[in-house]
């Protein structure tokens, strides 16, 4: 009788500790960035790391529907639309001229990339766009205020 009730507590025990490791794990689990209204950090583009350019290059998609940011040297604006399923489209994108000393090649590759871009995956702080929703065109990290 003794030793069925150990067994019951035992198990019980064993429960309630798997229970709160769970628990303990979801608190850690990061939810996911929001698409809108978040510094996004170009890091890769066409499976390269950027290397530094003269502006960060960046974008920041608004919730009225208009982008901006930087394409590494030129600032840049435009118009995107979020469509179901993950699927967005970029438009009228236009840039400043100016010319500078490193990051015109990452400029190009950028216009380029969101020209082409028709889905996007977010997971935690990485937004990745992507055509046909096969490789990655480019990817970018969430960078919050401090």
């Amino acid at each position: 009788m003794i030793f069925k009730k150990f067994i019951q507590s035992s198990a019980l025990l064993g429960f309630a500790v798997f229970g709160l490791g769970a628990c303990a794990s979801d608190q850690n689990m990061k939810p996911n960035a929001q698409l809108k209204e978040t510094y996004w950090k170009l890091t890769e583009l066409m499976g390269e790391k950027i290397a530094p350019t003269q502006n960060e290059a960046h974008m920041i998609l608004k919730n009225d529907g208009s982008v901006n940011g930087s394409f590494g040297c030129n600032r840049m604006m435009g118009s995107y639309e979020e469509k179901p399923m993950e699927r967005i489209k970029f438009d009228k994108m236009a840039s400043t001229m100016m010319a500078c000393v490193n990051g015109m090649d990452v400029e190009q590759k950028f216009g380029d990339v969101l020209s082409r871009a028709d889905s996007y995956v977010i997971v935690g702080d990485t937004l990745q766009l992507n055509r046909a929703r096969m490789a990655p065109l480019a990817k970018f990290e969430a960078v919050y205020l401090r």
